[in-house]
């Protein structure tokens, strides 16, 4: 879990977030996951580069703006980045998991005024939510 201002951007937390993956196996932890399902604002060339080269599937969305400007390109635009539709559904999980905790009045109108503190709260919030699953 990352904690930024409100102003800063979702994708260039995605390769800080995907570094500090650590999944136990039983023996060596799990440090690369086999798709990230994202939306729209993680698409991006450079995004796409970066899973791709660390073989990690992408299941994005294209922003329209991407296509458009592939598609002014003819035949030199390049193919379309595959895209799994029932795989992409499965990304309401965590949308629903950020409702239930925006249930907290403190975490969704942040009443804390320190980030540690606001952290802590998230990080509780997500605990119980686990625990009453």
């Amino acid at each position: 879990m990352r904690l930024t201002p409100g102003q800063a951007g979702d994708n260039p937390q995605l390769m800080p977030v995907l570094a500090e993956i650590a999944v136990p196996t039983g023996t060596r932890p799990r440090s690369r996951p086999a798709t990230v399902i994202a939306d729209k604002a993680y698409s991006h060339p450079s995004t796409r580069k970066v899973l791709r080269k660390r073989r990690i599937r992408a299941v994005i969305p294209q922003r329209s703006d991407q296509i458009a400007h592939r598609q002014s390109k003819g035949s030199k635009g390049g193919r379309p980045p595959a895209f799994d539709t029932e795989t992409y559904k499965a990304r309401n999980v965590v949308e629903r998991a950020f409702g239930r905790l925006k249930q907290w009045r403190g975490i969704a109108t942040r009443y804390d005024k320190t980030a540690r503190n606001y952290r802590t709260g998230i990080i509780l919030g997500s605990i119980v939510m686990f625990w009453l699953q």
